[in-house]
């Protein structure tokens, strides 16, 4: 099994990141001046002052913008610097270039600005009162919503609050940019999304992109926080180094990260739910309620695939969703791990949960009876079929090597005969679907140079966060050359190298520049094998023949007839063969009718399950995870390790949502726990104590890269078998007769007033 790439690397410090690189005494440092209200009306600003401060090199303002005062990625509706008014504490007004960080932070402090404080609008709530919509709503609809409730046995209605969530990666938001001749301008950038760095620069600018080379060696994280918002500082570097002609770094310090970035979206879901004696579900009926912050950013996107997946796992033959968005005075929300799939399923898991509770049954046997089905009760609400379908294999292997049904009972027993600690128990599963839903970025390029002494050089669309996509693509390269992984490096992510990529998000990584690769290195191969055909006197119409392996080429009817790699490498040169060749990849057949709300928008669905058992202090709140097990579906896999280093750190970032991370504001709008000792990410003590993870064999992936499947969203959501294995303990309170009153996450206090109520 090979390790991650850069694991040697990162253990003995020699991994560079952005704020590593030094380039020299020219090199400047940026700050931002950012505004301390949430909304206001901007009355004067003097910089005369700080401008006087010795050391300091520039200070700019939008005034000083020479091409668009803009960085939205899809709308552009959001500025690039504040100019009369600001919308959020957090938003940039002045940016500044000195010798120091220091000097910086004093030069700030000079600086004079008088605000004419507005009303603001800090709460999901209300926003949605004053009607303060970002964009229309979005719907999706199947089967027969309103005559359907008058046909089922029972129904409830009820509301689900979800809460944000700050990324946390441990790289905060950080860029390098050094202005060249001419126009020219070469960015070191911590983004998922090179190309659209490359773009958003070039605007602000106002020049071509041809001038502006984007680069990313790696990332110290990102979970989708650097998808667009990795831009802004790309962009305010690029001013600063534009206007001083020198180098220009900016790097957060982990306040201010906090203060200013966007967060997983708060989302308020008001539903109907209609079902059977049996638990199963007729008619659903959702309207999901997003807070998308001050502007558009990617909340559209994040939407539609909330709605997608309020399904989950689950066949509803009745199912309405409407998705809306609202401003509010704060940073705009943005990608998060999940992209919209974690408040979706969300929802539907807590409905499964008050079903089975209401029909005094075990949730597990609800989740059974309303998984979709292998061939009939397949067809999602917006009419894609759930092909190569997991879900029974799934439930029937954990269900066993968890030993659910006997720990069912003992916690039963444990729970009666406890006063003040409870024990619950959830299982819970997740389809994922693997695309962009936005059917255009399914693409991705790479450029494959082979050297005269055989060494191989794979340069990719994709960007290296800690996921271990180098290291994959790295042992795709190695597979599809028959050439041993020493002989083979995988560079940094550079524009100049392959143009128009996508971000590195939606679990694609592998999957499209992993193919993209093989493209490559497919043309390659045909030229090579050519050569060797030459030198063996053969035909051409043997070509399929010549095979690639164990560092040596050779052709399969005649076993003896052998070249070593690097020999065929010099004699192809010598030929004058072009030892270099750029491939590309788009994913087939997936497209999505957005009016009509149906079509196929995922290439495959990804599968996973998941048992928790909690132990909760009914007079503390403090609830710790006993036993995690998880089987989940990664295809054939490319790397076990890194893939279940994925499945492990995805499910506990998950916990994190679930159960501690709170954003607490107050009540002007200022993020009041915004540092690692007010802001609760989980800890080794969080893992859970017993935690065993295991992937499901023998189910390859047709259609896709060595017949794998993506691993880095899909985890996160088992995180809510936590979460209602939480609400499972505080029932137990009122032996399962009353329905807790509960929210996301379920924080200390959020599990006291629950058990509160449920005592009555």
């Amino acid at each position: 099994m090979l390790p991650h790439d850069s694991a040697i690397k990162h253990v003995t410090g020699e991994s560079v990141y952005v704020n590593d690189i030094n380039i020299g005494d020219q090199m400047l440092y940026g700050h931002l001046v950012y505004s301390k209200h949430a909304h206001a009306k901007i009355k004067l600003i003097n910089i005369k002052k700080a401008l006087e401060l010795d050391g300091v090199r520039s200070i700019l303002s939008y005034k000083d913008i020479p091409g668009e005062n803009q960085m939205g990625p899809v709308f552009h509706d959001e500025i690039c610097l504040a100019e009369k008014e600001v919308s959020f504490i957090g938003q940039v007004i002045l940016l500044i270039a000195a010798e120091s960080k220091e000097i910086a932070r004093l030069a700030e402090k000079l600086v004079e600005i008088e605000y004419d404080p507005l009303s603001a609008i800090l709460d999901l709530e209300t926003a949605i009162q004053k009607n303060n919509r970002l964009h229309p709503p979005r719907k999706i609809e199947c089967g027969n919503i309103d005559t359907s409730f008058n046909t089922s046995d029972h129904f409830f209605w009820g509301t689900l609050k979800t809460g944000g969530q700050d990324h946390w990666y441990l790289e905060t938001q950080s860029c390098l940019a050094v202005p060249g001749e001419g126009k020219e301008i070469k960015i070191y950038s911590s983004t998922q999304h090179p190309s659209e760095t490359q773009a958003i620069v070039a605007e602000v600018l106002g020049i071509q992109k041809n001038e502006v080379e984007v680069e990313v060696r790696r990332m110290g994280g990102a979970f989708g926080g650097k998808e667009t918002q990795a831009n802004h500082y790309a962009a305010w570097s690029a001013l600063l180094a534009n206007a001083t002609g020198r180098p220009v770094k900016l790097h957060l310090s982990r306040d201010e990260d906090q203060i200013i970035t966007g967060k997983r979206h708060r989302t308020i879901s008001n539903y109907k739910v209609g079902f059977g004696k049996d638990g199963k579900i007729n008619a659903l009926d959702i309207d999901l309620h997003l807070d998308a912050g001050s502007s558009s950013d990617l909340t559209m996107a994040i939407l539609e695939r909330a709605i997608f997946h309020v399904d989950n796992a689950y066949y509803i033959p009745n199912l309405r969703v409407i998705g809306n968005t609202w401003k509010t005075n704060l940073p705009s929300n943005t990608a998060m791990r999940g992209f919209g799939g974690p408040q979706g399923m969300a929802v539907i898991e807590n409905i499964i949960d008050r079903i089975a509770r209401f029909l005094r049954k075990d949730a597990f046997e609800i989740r059974k009876l309303n998984f979709y089905k292998q061939i009939s009760e397949n067809l999602t609400h917006y009419s894609q079929k759930v092909e190569n379908n997991r879900l029974q294999l799934l439930y029937d292997q954990l269900i066993k090597s968890s030993d659910y049904l006997k720990r069912r009972n003992q916690i039963n027993k444990f729970n009666q005969l406890t006063s003040f600690t409870k024990k619950g128990m959830a299982m819970t599963p997740v389809k994922f679907g693997i695309s962009f839903t936005t059917s255009f970025l399914n693409q991705a390029g790479a450029l494959v140079n082979i050297y005269k002494d055989g060494t191989v050089l794979v340069n990719h669309g994709g960007t290296e966060m800690g996921q271990g996509l180098h290291t994959k693509i790295l042992q795709v390269a190695s597979s599809e050359l028959g050439i041993s992984l020493e002989f083979i490096k995988v560079t940094a992510t550079n524009t100049s190298k392959v143009p128009n990529t996508s971000a590195t998000a939606a679990s694609s990584g592998s999957d499209l520049n992993g193919m993209a690769v093989k493209n490559a290195i497919k043309k390659l191969k045909k030229r090579l094998a050519k050569v060797a055909l030459k030198k063996w006197c053969i035909g051409t119409e043997l070509i399929s023949e010549v095979q690639f392996e164990n560092n040596e080429v050779s052709l399969g009817s005649r076993p003896k007839l052998t070249i070593p790699f690097v020999d065929l490498i010099n004699l192809a040169y010598l030929e004058r063969t072009s030892l270099s060749a750029t491939g590309y990849y788009k994913t087939p057949d997936i497209h999505f009718d957005k009016e009509k709300g149906k079509g196929n928008p995922f290439h495959y669905f990804a599968f996973g399950m998941a048992v928790s058992e909690v132990e909760v202090d009914t007079l503390t709140g403090f609830a710790k995870v006993i036993r995690t097990d998880i089987l989940h579906d990664v295809g054939k896999s490319l790397n076990e390790g890194i893939d279940i280093g994925q499945i492990e750190g995805g499910f506990v970032q998950g916990m994190g949502w679930v159960t501690t991370e709170y954003l607490k504001y107050d009540e002007k709008g200022n993020l009041l726990n915004h540092s690692p000792d007010t802001y609760k990410i989980p800890t080794i003590q969080d893992i859970p104590k017993d935690f065993r993870v295991d992937i499901l064999k023998n189910v390859p992936n047709p259609n896709t890269i060595k017949q794998s499947k993506a691993v880095g969203e899909p985890p996160f959501m088992l995180a809510l078998s936590v979460w209602l294995a939480i609400k499972d303990a505080i029932s137990a309170v009122g032996d399962h007769k009353v329905e807790p009153e509960f929210e996301l996450p379920a924080t200390n206090e959020v599990i006291l007033k629950s058990i509160e109520k449920n005592q009555g």
